[in-house]
C-alpha cells in the first residue's frame, strides 16, 4: 500500500509542480501588465504632482522601467542560491517577496499624505518586486523540467509558460473593469489600489500549492554528489558564454513581439488609428486567449519534433509577419484588429512555449538556475523594457510603422540564428546528466 501510495504521489508530482510554478509565471505577467496602465493613468498625479504633467507622467513610467532594471540582478542572486540552496526554496522566497511588495504597493501613502518619501518608497518596492521577479521564472521553469518524464518536458516546460497569457488576461480584465466602473476621481482616491491588493490571492494560492512539491530530483543528485560549485553565476559566466547568449538571442523573439503588442499596439491603435480603446484592450485579451490555448500544444509538438525545430519555425514566422501585423491593424478594422492580435500571439507562443525545457538543457543541473536566469532577464529587460520605447520612437520619428515591422524581421533573424548556434545539451553536461539518470533509473531527455 505504502509503495503504491508513493509511486501515485510520485506520478502526480510534475503536474503539482507546473501548476504550483504557474502561479508564479501568472503574478509575473499580471504584475507587469497592470503596473503599467496604472502608471501612465494615476501615478503622476498621486506620486509626482510637484512636477508638470509630462514630467509627470515620464516619472511615473520610469518607476515602471526600475523593474526591469532589477530583473537580471535577481536572476544572478536568486540564481545564485537557486543552485546553491535548492528550487523549491528559492520559488517560495521569490514568490513571497514579489507577492508582499505587490500588495504593499497597494497600502502605499500618496504624496499628498508624506511628500517626497511616497515617489522613495514606490521606486524601492519596484525595485525589490523586480528582484523577485527576475528570480522567478528560472525556478519555475527548473522545478516543472526537472520533475517531468523523459520525453515530456517540452509539455510540462509549457505549462509554465501559459502562466503569461492567464497573467494578461487578468490584468488587461482587471483594468478594463476599473476603467469601465470607475470615475477618475474614485480611481485616484482609492480604485487604483484594488489591482494590486487582489493579487494577494495569487500569492496564497501559490505558497499553499509550493509548500507541497518535493525538490527537484536533479538537484537532489546534484546535492549528493557533491557538484556544486562555490560561484555558479561565475561558472556559468565562464563556461557558458554561448549558451547564455543564445537564451539572450532567443526569448529577444518573444518578448520583444510580445511587448510591442501588449503595450505599443494599444497606444498606437487608440490614439493614432482613433480605434475604441475597450476594442483594443478586448483584441489584447482574445489573444492571449488564444496563446492560452496553443501553448501546452506547441509544448506537445517541441516534444515530438524536437525544440529547435519548433523554436525555428516561429523565428521565421516572426520575421514573416512583422509587416502583415501592422497592415491588418492599420485598416481600422476590428475584425482585422482581433486577428492580428490573434496570430501574433501564435508566433509569441511558438518562440516561448519550448524555451523553459530548451534553455534547462543548455546548462548543466549545478549552474542551470544561474545560466537561464541571466539569459532570460537580459532579454526581458531588452525585448521587454526597451522595445514598447523604440517603437513609439520609430513610429513617431517617421509617422509610419514600417521602422518597427524592420526592428522586428531584425529581431526575429537575431532568434534564429541564436536557435541555430545552440545546440543542447552540452556534451559535457550530457554526459554527466545521462550517468546519473542511469544510476536512478531515470532516462534524459534529448
Amino acid at each position: 500500500m505504502g509503495t503504491a501510495t508513493t509511486a501515485t504521489r510520485d506520478r502526480a508530482m510534475p503536474w503539482k509542480a507546473a501548476v504550483a510554478s504557474a502561479i508564479g509565471s501568472i503574478l509575473e505577467y499580471y504584475d507587469f501588465f497592470v503596473y503599467g496602465p496604472m502608471a501612465a493613468l494615476v501615478f503622476a498625479e498621486l506620486f509626482f504632482p510637484a512636477a508638470s504633467s509630462e514630467a509627470g507622467l515620464l516619472l511615473s513610467l520610469g518607476t515602471f522601467a526600475v523593474g526591469f532594471v532589477a530583473r537580471p540582478l535577481g536572476g544572478i542572486v536568486i540564481g545564485h542560491f537557486g543552485d546553491r540552496v535548492g528550487r523549491r526554496a528559492m520559488l517560495v522566497v521569490t514568490f513571497l517577496l514579489t507577492g508582499v511588495v505587490t500588495f504593499a504597493i497597494g497600502l502605499l501613502p500618496t504624496y499628498a499624505q508624506i511628500g517626497i518619501w511616497a515617489p522613495i518608497l514606490l521606486v524601492s518596492l519596484r525595485f525589490l518586486q523586480g528582484v523577485g521577479l527576475g528570480g522567478e521564472w528560472g525556478g519555475a521553469a527548473l522545478l516543472t523540467v526537472e520533475h517531468a518524464p523523459a520525453g515530456r518536458r517540452g509539455f510540462f516546460g509549457s505549462l509554465v509558460q501559459a502562466g503569461a497569457p492567464i497573467g494578461v488576461i487578468l490584468s488587461n480584465g482587471v483594468v478594463a473593469v476599473l476603467a469601465g466602473t470607475l470615475s477618475r476621481e474614485q480611481l485616484l482616491a482609492w480604485g487604483w489600489r484594488i489591482p494590486f491588493l487582489i493579487s494577494i490571492v495569487l500569492v496564497l494560492v501559490g505558497l499553499v500549492l509550493r509548500w507541497r512539491i518535493t525538490e527537484s530530483p536533479e538537484f537532489v543528485r546534484t546535492r549528493q554528489s557533491s557538484e556544486r560549485v562555490r560561484l555558479p553565476v561565475l561558472d556559468a559566466l565562464r563556461h557558458y558564454p554561448k549558451q547564455i547568449a543564445g537564451a539572450v538571442g532567443v526569448h529577444l523573439g518573444d518578448t520583444t513581439l510580445g511587448f510591442v503588442q501588449g503595450i505599443f499596439l494599444l497606444g498606437f491603435a487608440t490614439k493614432v488609428l482613433g480605434m475604441d480603446a475597450t476594442a483594443v484592450l478586448l483584441a489584447n485579451i482574445a489573444g492571449s486567449a488564444v496563446n492560452l490555448a496553443v501553448t501546452p500544444v506547441i509544448g506537445h509538438l517541441a516534444d515530438r519534433f524536437g525544440r529547435r525545430s519548433v523554436l525555428a519555425a516561429g523565428a521565421v514566422a516572426l520575421a514573416v509577419w512583422a509587416f502583415p501585423m501592422f497592415w491588418l491593424i492599420n485598416t481600422r478594422s476590428v475584425v482585422a484588429l482581433f486577428a492580428a492580435f490573434a496570430v501574433g500571439s501564435v508566433i509569441v507562443a511558438t518562440i516561448f512555449a519550448p524555451q523553459t525545457s530548451f534553455f534547462a538543457e543548455l546548462f548543466e543541473p549545478r549552474v542551470r538556475y544561474s545560466g537561464i536566469s541571466i539569459g532570460f532577464q537580459v532579454a526581458t529587460v531588452l525585448g521587454g523594457g526597451l522595445s514598447p520605447i523604440i517603437a513609439q520612437g520609430l513610429q513617431t520619428g517617421v509617422r509610419g510603422t514600417w521602422p518597427v515591422s524592420l526592428m522586428l524581421v531584425v529581431v526575429a533573424v537575431i532568434s534564429l540564428v541564436s536557435v541555430m548556434a545552440l545546440r543542447p545539451p552540452a556534451e559535457s553536461g550530457r554526459s554527466r546528466t545521462a550517468a546519473a539518470g542511469r544510476a536512478s533509473g531515470d532516462e534524459v531527455d534529448a
